[in-house]
């Protein structure tokens, strides 16, 4: 039996980080991953595949907006789905490459095999081969990540009918296809296919696209995704779902239509990968959705197992799963740290990108808290006539007295890019005027700060608060 300082179950964006962290404390560590590869979900069927898909397909949507429609339109003719997916696989090779050099880097061993519990500080693995081992740990982090749900009443044959994994290994190339969940994976895939091309409608039991943002951005998001050929059907509570007498994925809504497409892609809700762990064997549960409970520091209700990234819910974001890793690992071995990133940002890869970070004006105007807001819209930017980028909008929100930024919401091209400077500043309690008194470089999209910083002390200068 092998003995490390720690463990790490998993080797996605959480579990690197766990381990990498511990490895510079000069600790024995060992990753355990269960795949043929590492990088976990987030590098091989999740978001490094899926913005690489994107990337590639907003490049040749890209060329319309800047006056070359003909060389965008015989491009997307020439290509296929399939094609695009060879540039996702060109990366993932390469990312996997720089993930086990990295590791191996740092002396940490890398043990593939599917973990499951013996005991609070032993891990019976499993090898691809048969073989059995077991492994002796003083802390164990569990980054196992998450998998797409599967409900039993969809017809799932990673063909024509694929969840967001299996999709990302389809030979088809449908001219059309219905996306089922609006949530952020539906809306990246049907934003990115439709922007392809491809005929999209998407389909969800909620009444409205991404309820978390920001009202106005959402309504600007829904608007541009249907003006690039989304056809949306929302409030739709109850779904019949089959594959039709021709082979193809159909959807029977509640007034009786029945939709029908070439594919079907099911993007609602994930679940926890936890039932390989043998936790019965160490009295640990999860919630229904296979997701572990975690105090502030992640430790599990068994202080030296810690729990990061997916498996523990939201926010399920790869940035925050590298952040969660880490600080476990620096609080298992009494490292000092600041608990939790209390400033997060948020990005969604449709095409339009939607960013946003702090709050948003309902929240605001819940909590009573006086705000103003200003505007820049892309198509006063310089930098977006240059790109074509004309529908995209930056929009503050700062405090009515103290002029504290309170957040920033963006739609448009770069706009996962653009918001870190709005997080800065709000990390470091700053106030609207930051971007009145600082220059940025001409022409950028990034002068949208200025300008809606601007926006918004005029407004409130025509409009002051009451005292």
């Amino acid at each position: 039996m092998q003995s490390y300082d720690m463990v790490v179950v998993g080797s996605g964006p959480a579990g690197q980080k766990a381990a990498v962290q511990a490895a510079k404390l000069s600790k024995r560590v060992a990753i355990i991953e269960k795949a043929p590869q590492l990088g976990g979900t987030s590098l091989n069927t999740g978001t490094l595949p899926s913005k690489t898909l994107k990337d590639t397909i907003e490049y040749i949507h890209g060329l319309g907006r800047r006056g070359l429609h003909k060389l965008g339109a015989e491009l997307t003719k020439q290509l296929t789905l399939p094609d695009l997916m060879t540039r996702k696989d060109q990366v993932i090779e390469t990312e996997v490459a720089v993930i086990t050099n990295q590791l191996q880097r740092n002396g940490i061993d890398i043990i593939h095999g599917t973990a499951g519990f013996v005991d609070p500080h032993t891990v019976r693995v499993m090898t691809p081969d048969g073989h059995v081992d077991h492994v002796h740990a003083s802390i164990i982090v569990l980054a196992t990540g998450s998998r797409p749900r599967r409900p039993s009443d969809v017809p799932f044959d990673d063909l024509i009918v694929c969840d967001s994994d299996s999709f990302l290994r389809t030979t088809k190339n449908p001219a059309s296809i219905i996306v089922i969940g609006g949530g952020v994976i539906g809306a990246e895939y049907a934003s990115m296919l439709a922007a392809f091309g491809i005929r999209v409608t998407l389909i969800d039991r909620r009444t409205q696209l991404l309820r978390f943002l920001d009202q106005e951005i959402a309504q600007a998001l829904d608007s541009q995704i249907q003006q690039n050929g989304v056809v949306m059907r929302f409030g739709q509570e109850h779904l019949d779902i089959f594959v039709n007498e021709a082979g193809y994925p159909a959807v029977r809504l509640q007034d009786g239509e029945t939709v029908t497409a070439d594919m079907m892609l099911y993007t609602m809700g994930r679940i926890g990968n936890t039932e390989a762990l043998n936790l019965p064997a160490i009295s640990l549960t999860t919630d229904q959705q296979g997701q572990l409970a975690v105090n502030a520091q992640y430790q599990t209700a068994i202080p030296h197992i810690y729990a990061t990234g997916d498996v523990i819910g939201f926010p399920a974001l790869a940035a925050t799963a590298m952040e969660q890793g880490r600080l476990a690992a620096c609080h298992a071995f009494h490292v000092p740290e600041a608990p939790g990133t209390k400033v997060i940002p948020y990005g969604i890869y449709s095409i339009p990108e939607v960013s946003m970070v702090g709050k948003t004006e309902a929240e605001l105007a819940a909590a009573e808290v006086p705000h103003a807001t200003g505007r820049a819209f892309f198509r006063e930017m310089a930098r977006g006539h240059i790109s074509g980028d004309l529908h995209g909008l930056l929009k503050v929100i700062f405090h009515r007295e103290t002029h504290a930024l309170l957040g920033v919401h963006i739609i448009g091209p770069s706009a996962t890019e653009l918001i870190h400077i709005g997080q800065s500043v709000l990390t470091y309690g700053g106030t609207v005027e930051y971007f009145v008194h600082n220059v940025f470089n001409y022409p950028t999209m990034a002068e949208c700060y200025r300008t809606a910083a601007l926006d918004g002390l005029n407004r409130l200068h025509h409009h002051p608060p009451s005292r």
